[in-house]
């Protein structure tokens, strides 16, 4: 039988905001992305 770690609430916490963290990061990468995409193709900044 394997016995499980059980996280500390400080830890779950910790996780949950480095979680959030990459989450924001992730969708901030995904607009500039867009956003790049949008005046390459010339739909902006003309």
């Amino acid at each position: 039988m394997i016995d499980t770690v059980k996280p500390s609430d400080a830890q779950k916490k910790s996780r949950r905001n480095r979680n959030v963290a990459l989450g924001v990061v992730l969708a901030a990468l995904v607009v500039l992305f867009y956003v790049i995409t949008l005046v390459k193709i010339g739909g902006l900044g003309n």
